[in-house]
C-alpha cells in the first residue's frame, strides 16, 4: 500500500477520530484539523503510541484563511496532498417556527462554505499534481427532508450537489466520493438546542450504528484503483426506516 497524505475537517469526535484512526492504522499520514486543539493532541498521542503518523492543527472551517493555511502547511511539509476528507459539520434541529437564525447561519457556515472553503485550498494543489481525492460527508439528509431538519437537510442537499459538480468538472484525474451516512454515534445531537428536535433525534439515534462503519466506507472508497470513483456511498443502520 501506497501511504497517503490524508487531511481531516472535524476530526476531534466521531467520524473524523474513527476515520482518523482506522487510515492511520492502515499506513496512512493523517492531518487532523478542528476546533478543539486538546482532543486533537490526545488523539494524535493515541495514534503515534499505537505506530501510526499524524499531526494536528487548530482550524476553523468557517474561517477560509485558516482552511487555507491548514492545506499549505500540510503541503509545504509533506510535498503533496492526497485526500481531504470534509467531514466538519453541526445539526442543530429545530422547527422553521423556532426562528432559530443564528443556527441557521451556523450550519450554512459549516456545513456548506467549511466544504467549500475545503475544496478551493485543496483543488489547485491537486489540480498541479493531477491527482487526488475529495470526500464530502454529506447525511441521508442529503436526500429527504423531515420536520426539524429543514436547514439542516439544505445544507446537507447543497454537499451533494457542490460534489457532483465538482466531480464533472474534475473528472479525469481527481476523484470526488459523497459518503452520507445514516443515523451514526456521534457529538451531532448535542447541538439541538430545541427540544423538540432533541426529543425527535433521542428517538432517532435508538438504532444508531458506530462511527467505524462510516471510517470503513471512507477506506473503501480510497482504496480503489485511481481509475474508479466510487461517487456517492449511502451507510445507515440496517434496522433503520430512514
Amino acid at each position: 500500500m501506497t501511504q497517503k497524505i490524508v487531511l481531516i475537517t472535524g476530526a476531534s469526535s466521531g467520524i473524523g477520530e474513527a476515520t482518523a484512526r482506522l487510515l492511520a492504522s492502515e499506513g496512512h499520514h493523517v492531518v487532523l484539523g478542528a476546533r478543539r486543539k486538546e482532543r486533537l493532541e490526545i488523539l494524535v498521542g493515541d495514534i503515534r503510541a499505537n505506530g501510526g503518523s499524524a499531526e494536528f492543527s487548530a482550524l476553523d472551517v468557517t474561517d477560509a484563511d485558516d482552511v487555507q493555511s491548514f492545506v499549505l502547511a500540510a503541503h509545504r511539509k509533506h510535498g503533496r496532498v492526497d485526500v481531504l476528507i470534509n467531514n466538519a459539520g453541526v445539526m442543530p434541529l429545530s422547527r422553521l417556527d423556532a426562528l432559530k437564525l443564528k443556527e441557521w447561519d451556523r450550519m450554512i457556515d459549516v456545513n456548506v462554505r467549511g466544504v467549500l472553503y475545503g475544496i478551493a485550498a485543496v483543488l489547485p494543489l491537486m489540480q498541479g499534481q493531477r491527482s487526488g481525492q475529495i470526500i464530502n460527508i454529506a447525511s441521508i439528509g442529503a436526500y429527504a427532508v423531515s420536520p426539524t431538519a429543514a436547514v439542516y437537510c439544505a445544507t446537507k442537499f447543497a454537499v451533494a450537489a457542490i460534489s457532483e459538480g465538482l466531480r464533472q468538472e474534475v473528472g479525469g484525474d481527481i476523484r470526488v466520493t459523497v459518503v452520507s451516512p445514516g443515523v451514526t454515534e456521534s457529538e451531532l445531537a448535542e447541538s439541538i438546542s430545541d427540544e423538540g428536535g432533541r426529543a425527535e433525534m433521542k428517538e432517532f439515534r435508538k438504532v444508531a450504528i458506530g462511527a467505524d462503519a462510516i471510517a470503513r466506507t471512507i477506506s473503501f472508497a480510497m482504496a480503489q484503483p485511481a481509475d474508479v470513483d466510487v461517487s456517492e456511498i449511502i451507510v445507515r443502520p440496517t434496522a433503520s426506516i430512514h
